[in-house]
């Protein structure tokens, strides 16, 4: 199944009630009428931000309810590094609401999306946090990179990608080089390949804008010695180089 398939009317019906579940004043047959029969014609993030207009329609314009809201929506952790796409997709509308409103009131955005990941992802809800807070947001990605969870480990990573797919690129790794580069560092030894794999597609991102910064991280881990983990890393952010 593509992943846009699995936003049809069924899943209209289960958003909505899950929704209404934790906001009592949602207007859930509102919500099913204005998208029911009317995604079928549309591609993936065409269909995401339907429901999301229809979503902000029927629930109140207070944005930091709305999310206290959605914290009793989430349901359990995924159990693995792996799965987000798998089980935890059918959030990526409320994903996609933080995204375009997050900056409303980021640091309950931002808390929002440490537990979101857990579930699913915030790598791309965390960018406009990025852009408008740069320095508070990384501050706080800091902390996320010694977290116990891999998934919020990951997002401490793969939120701050020069180049990540789907999305605009965001230069708050040139702007904010000394916190990426701690980002990074912190991470260049995680054990989990999930976690890896993002800090080296970091690094081949850097490579493509500002390669002789790409060449500063690298030799500075490697003054520190080396781990199995760190010389992965490198050798996939180094995948196209000559």
């Amino acid at each position: 199944m593509k992943h846009k398939d699995h936003y049809n009317d069924d899943y209209i019906f289960s958003f909505s009630q899950k929704i209404h579940s934790v906001m009592p004043d949602f207007d859930d047959k509102a919500f099913c009428y204005a998208l029911t029969g009317r995604l079928d014609d549309k591609e993936l993030f065409a269909r995401l931000d339907c429901i999301v207009d229809a979503m902000q329609e029927n629930m109140t314009d207070d944005y930091s309810k709305n999310i206290r809201a959605f914290f009793d929506m989430l349901g359990p952790e995924l159990e693995k590094p792996e799965g987000m796409l798998n089980l935890g997709w059918w959030l990526w509308p409320v994903g996609r609401y933080v995204e375009r409103h997050g900056n409303e009131d980021w640091a309950l955005s931002l808390s929002f999306l440490k537990e979101l990941t857990k579930r699913f992802t915030g790598e791309y809800a965390v960018r406009p946090l990025l852009q408008k807070h740069p320095k508070e947001v990384m501050d706080e990605l800091i902390k996320w990179t010694s977290d116990k969870n891999v998934h919020v480990r990951r997002l401490a990573s793969e939120g701050v990608r020069i180049r990540l797919p789907w999305s605009q690129k965001l230069y708050v790794a040139l702007d904010e080089f000394e916190r990426y580069t701690t980002i990074l560092t912190n991470l260049k030894d995680d054990p989990e390949k999930f976690v890896q794999k993002s800090v080296g597609n970091n690094l081949n991102d850097l490579y493509k804008d500002a390669p002789k910064k790409a060449d500063f991280i690298i030799a500075q881990w490697e003054k520190s010695g080396n781990s199995k983990a760190q010389d992965w890393i490198i050798r996939h952010g180094r995948r196209n180089q000559k």
